[in-house]
């Protein structure tokens, strides 16, 4: 019986019809092809992820169907009706909209949750019918209770977190019936229990029929939230079908054109003496004795889940943070860091997780976030050198093959892969023992990890220690000489590369025990 009804509801949603289709959709600028002929369907009800690397066009092919981009070639059906709009305003009236990483820019701050829900429908009124605070308030309360989301619709929207924000937004397309809905890197910015509450949003809206795309580089994501998945190379769509059609390598391999390990493969590198030695560590209830040895030339790979304390090891190691107890020790010699500036001088260097706020001065030229490090090498009488900055800049762009129009372009403009190799290139002509990477890959496309992973590695086989923290197991995995495992503030096991497994390090990041095994 139970068979039966799962056969039933795949060839239900099988014949099921498409709410948009987007067929030979074809786009060039200046001339240069960013869309060859993509197909691209949605079905109601369905989430469906869209991947590729940067430049594989899926950004360009999404503005399009949000009306910011008109296409040159092609049609664009809407319940197989032809559609053209030319504005997100057109689009929007269509029930097409979109959800993008910085939801301030789509939210008036000074206003309350509820004016910013009913936001679209007072505008609408445009003074011929008045809705009262009263009817606002009420009507927006209705349509978060609808989604199981508790906040306040007096607030200020200035004072919410990223995800209640977030959740706003949704109440507010929602309230509008969006057939589409567009989410460009929604659990970005947000934590793992918020990311939680966002997925249970997003079941939500399949439950009411909404056809909703999802951008995210986070593949472990896609293989447990989304019903389909078509990827884009080079401005065409290379694939398309049911997620579990494919696995996370075969996925990887169709957004590279090869695997991630024929991509960058792992490069032996001479270890050496020991570097970093830590003993002890700790800090509250989140970092519980910790022990770690980075030795030159290697890198170890600190992998653990959401919580489990890699960060804060991060800023104690970057003297961000001061510990309770414990004892590190450079070459031997014992720290005390009491400020980063402490680290740096020891020959600690930090790629740290928010590199926007921490690892980069977004404002300023790509030239100058690298010459940072350095100004007293490129500076003589308090004044800046021009040409040796310039020098210092042109080397590391053309090193780490940043992508930039110019070394003088704001780092704001750059993609999150370029910014974050500014956020590398700046420690790579200083003269340090040890970099610590925490989560580098975070935000960040498959090519551009690919390019991370590759500098990675060409620190190492320069003789630097490398201390890579992530919650990406896999990638743990894929680059380590040495993975060490975090669970709940302590280290639940070292795995030389040779004995590792997922499996293994699942395991341990989830509470095993070595006994148990």
């Amino acid at each position: 019986m139970g068979t039966s009804a799962t056969s039933a509801t795949s060839a239900t949603k099988a014949e099921q019809q498409y709410v948009l289709e987007m067929k030979g959709i074809t786009k060039s600028f200046a001339g240069v092809p960013a869309l060859r002929g993509v197909d691209f369907g949605l079905k109601g009800g369905e989430v469906h992820a869209l991947l590729g690397a940067n430049g594989a066009g899926k950004s360009t092919l999404m503005k399009i169907l949000a009306g910011a981009y008109e296409y040159d070639e092609g049609e664009m059906l809407l319940d197989g009706r032809p559609v053209k709009h030319k504005s997100p305003a057109d689009a929007k009236r269509l029930g097409i909209h979109c959800v993008y990483q910085e939801v301030d820019a789509s939210l008036v701050p000074q206003l309350t949750v509820a004016e910013n829900v009913m936001l679209d429908a007072i505008g609408a009124a445009d003074g011929k019918a008045w809705i009262s605070p009263r009817r606002q308030a009420q009507e927006a309360g209705q349509i978060l209770a609808s989604l199981q989301v508790d906040i306040p619709v007096q607030r200020k929207v200035a004072d919410l977190t990223i995800a209640e924000k977030q959740m706003v937004l949704l109440a507010r397309i929602v309230r509008q019936e969006a057939k589409v809905i567009i989410f460009d890197e929604p659990t970005a910015p947000l934590s793992g229990s918020e990311a939680d509450t966002f997925f249970r949003i997003l079941s939500e809206l399949k439950q009411r029929g909404t056809a909703c795309v999802f951008i995210t580089h986070r593949l472990p994501e896609v293989m447990e939230h989304a019903d389909d998945v078509t990827v884009m190379r080079d401005g065409t769509k290379v694939h398309s079908g049911p997620v579990d059609a494919l696995s996370m390598e075969e996925l990887v391999a169709q957004m590279l054109g090869k695997t991630f390990a024929e991509e960058f493969p792992k490069v032996a590198a001479e270890i050496g003496e020991v570097v970093l030695n830590v003993k002890g560590l700790c800090q509250g209830r989140k970092v519980k004795g910790v022990d770690l040895t980075v030795r030159s030339g290697q890198i170890v790979a600190v992998v653990g889940l959401v919580g489990a304390g890699k960060t804060e090891i991060a800023r104690m190691l970057a003297g961000a943070e001061r510990p309770d107890g414990g004892e590190i020790y450079m070459r031997g010699h014992s720290m005390l860091f009491k400020q980063p500036a402490d680290a740096i001088a020891s020959g600690i260097v930090s790629v740290p997780e928010e590199r926007r706020k921490q690892g980069i001065v977004i404002e300023e030229t790509v030239e100058r976030n690298i010459s940072l490090p350095l100004l007293n090498r490129i500076s003589r009488f308090s004044f800046i050198s021009g040409s040796r900055e310039r020098g210092l800049a042109e080397r590391t762009i053309a090193s780490l093959g940043i992508k930039t129009a110019s070394a003088k372009l704001p780092v704001k403009y750059l993609s999150g892969g370029n910014q974050q190799k500014v956020a590398i290139g700046k420690w790579l002509e200083k003269e340090a023992d040890v970099l610590l990477f925490d989560e580098p890959t975070k935000g960040v496309d498959i090519g551009a990890k690919s390019d991370i992973f590759r500098i990675i590695g060409q620190l190492a086989t320069a003789g630097k220690g490398v201390l890579y923290l992530t919650s990406e197991l896999d990638e743990g995995l894929g680059i380590g000489d040495v993975i060490a495992v975090l669970y709940d503030g302590s280290i639940a096991a070292v795995l030389p590369r040779s004995e590792a497994t997922l499996e293994k390090i699942l395991y341990f990041a989830s509470g095993g025990r070595e006994e148990n095994l």
